[in-house]
């Protein structure tokens, strides 16, 4: 490589053909066209041109629609693009990427359109690329606000059947990121993508860790590029809530080339840990209950200094106590384990319990075999929660700083949520989590009961 990926501008990032790297293979992204700065919308028409769409299909919320919405009708009045719209109807609580939602887009897709393009942020946008990759059309996406890493990944985070899912489609041909839009967004939203950003310090330790422990495929060009793109956006989160021009460019950059470093990756690895899974958990709970949850990123941000303190007090573990993990293991009930998933996941239980069964987590021979490396490697994995993670208190400080949730109770959870939360996350997807870890080493359930959650 004649430039480390972290030394890449997001042209070069972006280029045809992918990027031959290091680690062996060619990284590609399906992105060609990013804008940001003031003014930014005006630029559409030029994006649809330079990919040769003739006919974009918008669709947005209500919420979007008043953000943005006017905006951006009117500068493709302007150039002349035709172009229709659906635009989905209120609904008490906050939308979620559901069959509800994919059944009505489904309904109001436009047949004679040839790019879907998202006015929105998570939801909308995990939606229209769903979608567009069934009808196989390309998607781009007008950003309304800095809240989520997911713009420019190649997946989308859905519930299917009451359960988080990720669905692996392709990244929006082009993203627009109007500065002069994204001031407009609530507080809330810019915490959210602070808080979605902070969570990549421990999602790149633990792609590492995982590396080590259970062989995933690791890229240390595309962890740098997280970092980088990390670093960048704690600069100017002090000028976040001040909706400073460059701190907001910034931000949506950063979130930006966090999901491409997904895209590159093909996998969430680089983007996505424990922290991410502890909000996974907290939004099935809400939806069992009909209630409505936190935006994602304000979970993710919470879940981060959860992640954070358990990471804190491995460093203080000199050894791995091995005779713990077995004994741990020659206890294990099955049935003790599903009748605790039915309890955590009601309805949703027959699927975690078919995810067991096909990936085998919970096996002796599995538990054995990363016990095993996990003595191996412990004190490299030590060394590197040390290079990976900053202070949970400066962490703490950062998210205090922007007004920022940083309990779980501080989002009206209970202790029990956390716990659940903590018990099901390496439950719901076969990755292996920081909780993975816990519970090949025989101390989960411990560590759960130790966590502070106010």
């Amino acid at each position: 490589m004649e430039k480390h990926l972290s030394e890449m501008s997001l042209e070069e990032l972006t280029r045809e053909g992918g990027i031959p790297c290091s680690c062996g293979k060619i990284h590609r992204c399906g992105l060609r066209f990013f804008r940001t700065g003031a003014g930014a919308v005006q630029t559409l028409p030029e994006a649809l041109r330079a990919r040769n769409r003739r006919r974009p299909m918008l669709v947005m919320d209500r919420n979007t629609e008043q953000a943005a919405g006017e905006r951006v009708r009117a500068v493709l009045r302007e150039a002349g693009v035709a172009f229709s719209e659906f635009v989905f109807p209120a609904r008490e609580g906050k939308m979620e990427p559901d069959e509800r939602a994919m059944g009505a887009l489904t309904m109001a897709l436009d047949p004679a359109c040839d790019v879907i393009v998202a006015v929105g942020s998570g939801v909308l946008n995990d939606c229209c690329k769903v979608m567009a990759h069934a009808c196989r059309l390309p998607s781009m996406v007008v950003c309304t606000a800095p809240s989520m890493d997911g713009y420019c990944s190649n997946s989308a985070s859905m519930i299917q059947n009451h359960l988080k899912v990720s669905l692996y489609n392709a990244c929006p041909e082009a993203i627009i990121a109007d500065t002069d839009i994204l001031a407009t967004a609530p507080d809330i939203m810019l915490q959210a993508g602070l808080g979605d950003m902070l969570a990549k310090y421990v999602s790149v330790c633990e792609w590492r860790i995982s590396h080590l422990v259970h062989g995933d495929p690791y890229c240390e060009e595309i962890a740098g590029m997280v970092r980088a793109c990390l670093k960048k956006i704690v600069d100017h989160a002090p000028g976040l809530m001040r909706r400073e021009p460059d701190a907001l460019s910034a931000v949506v950059e950063g979130l930006v080339i966090s999901g491409m470093s997904m895209a590159f990756a093909e996998i969430s690895r680089p983007a996505s840990g424990l922290e991410h899974y502890f909000s996974h958990l907290w939004e099935m709970q809400a939806l069992q209950r009909g209630k409505p949850s936190d935006l994602h990123g304000i979970q993710v941000g919470v879940g981060t200094l959860l992640t954070l303190w358990i990471y804190e007090h491995m460093l203080n573990m000199d050894s791995v106590d091995e005779a713990r993990a077995r004994e741990a293991m020659e206890h294990f009930s099955r049935e003790a384990w599903e009748e605790r998933m039915r309890e955590i996941f009601g309805g949703v239980a027959p699927s975690v319990l078919e995810i067991e069964e096909k990936v085998g987590k919970n096996r002796p021979e599995t538990q054995r075999a990363h016990l095993e490396r996990i003595v191996k490697h412990w004190p490299e994995i030590r060394q590197i929660i040390r290079e990976e993670l900053p202070p949970r208190e400066r962490v703490y400080a950062l998210m205090h700083g922007c007004g920022m949730p940083l309990t779980p109770a501080d989002l009206g959870l209970t202790r029990k949520d956390m716990l659940d939360a903590l018990l099901g996350s390496r439950e719901i997807r076969d990755k292996y989590l920081t909780s993975s870890l816990l519970w090949d080493l025989g101390l989960l359930e411990e560590t759960a009961e130790k966590l502070p959650w106010s």
